[in-house]
């Protein structure tokens, strides 16, 4: 029998299903995935295990806020330290291990202490995005930016601000009601707790959509123009505002999921999957791909998987089937057909 805490790509797709349910647990989750949480927990014990080793590696991460950069310009290196040495090793996955990783580099970066800029910022980094960027902010909360985009990142401990300069950015905000997340683009400031949106800067206007929550848009007063008075965004909703001062100030109108998905038709489009069985997640990719991939036995079809896979890439979903979960692939043509290995 397999130890569990072996990495493999199961593992490694069961601890990023685990974290993606943690990111839900903190931001409440609803009726309906609180449902879904503990049948996925029920289903196999590794997923109750992976959640408890990455609730213990976050555990361990939070002891980085005991450290500030008014102590020293480099953070203990005890901090993270177990307080008494065990005998026995724990194995987190591949994919746990690089992300707990991730984040103290990203942490202990983000700290190192630099002059404040002139904008007024206490900390300041500088994102460019030569071709697509995906990139995860030290609060947790995620910026995709289109080829050709700038972002300015300067966060303090009361607030999170962001300075659009250049381009067009997608926004997914880790809600934190005491620390609010203010965009700057040009004079507006877009405020927003705990939702997404993208903004596109154009030379004689910004584009506000909201794909997920609530944000309010506020521009200061100018001597041609009274200030800018734009109702609260919701989900669904975009406000285009002139940068033209003889021009009219917004137009709000609302999108349907087409529109939204044109919209943000730069970014690559990716499949997410929560415990989904097989059946269902085939019939995604097969949407988005002249490949086909089938079902050759029937009774793979409640097959459970979890994880997020680019949709353009089925290739690379059935070389995990085909490592990690014992499947027989056979491949003619256009059709992809899946069998359980005898």
């Amino acid at each position: 029998m397999s130890n569990p805490l072996t990495p493999s790509p199961e593992s490694d797709i069961i601890a990023a299903t685990a974290a993606t349910w943690l990111a839900r647990r903190d931001r409440k989750l609803t009726a309906a995935e609180q449902d879904d949480y503990l049948q996925w927990l029920a289903a196999d014990p590794r997923h109750a295990q992976a959640i408890a080793r990455l609730e213990k590696a976050w555990g361990a991460l939070d002891a980085l806020a005991q450290w500030r950069p008014e102590h020293s310009t480099r953070p203990n290196p005890d901090l993270l330290a177990s307080p008494h040495r065990r005998s026995k090793i724990y194995w987190l996955s591949t994919a746990v291990f690089a992300a707990a990783a991730a984040l103290v580099l990203a942490a202990v970066t983000w700290w190192q202490p630099v002059s404040p800029p002139p904008s007024g910022l206490d900390s300041l980094r500088t994102i460019v995005a030569d071709t697509y960027r995906k990139q995860t902010l030290p609060d947790g909360s995620v910026v995709e930016l289109k080829a050709g985009s700038q972002l300015e990142i300067g966060f303090t401990t009361a607030i999170r601000r962001v300075r659009l300069v250049a381009g067009e950015v997608h926004f997914t905000v880790t809600k934190n009601p005491a620390r609010p997340f203010v965009v700057h683009v040009g004079k507006l400031a877009v405020h927003a707790v705990g939702t997404a949106f993208n903004i596109r800067m154009q030379p004689d206007q910004i584009e506000v959509l909201v794909t997920e929550g609530k944000v309010r848009v506020d521009e200061p007063a100018t001597p041609h123009r009274a200030i800018l008075s734009t109702p609260l965004l919701v989900a669904g909703e975009r406000a285009v505002i002139s940068t033209v001062e003889n021009e009219p100030a917004v137009l709000v109108a609302g999108m349907n999921a087409r529109q939204i998905e044109t919209e943000l038709a730069w970014q690559p489009q990716r499949l997410a999957f929560v415990g989904m069985p097989l059946s269902e997640i085939l019939a995604d990719f097969n949407r988005h791909n002249s490949t086909q991939i089938l079902l050759g036995d029937a009774d793979l079809a409640d097959l459970r998987i979890g994880g997020t896979f680019r949709a353009d890439n089925p290739e690379a979903f059935v070389r995990l089937l085909e490592t990690g979960f014992g499947i027989r692939v056979e491949r003619n043509g256009e059709q992809t057909v899946l069998y359980r290995q005898p």
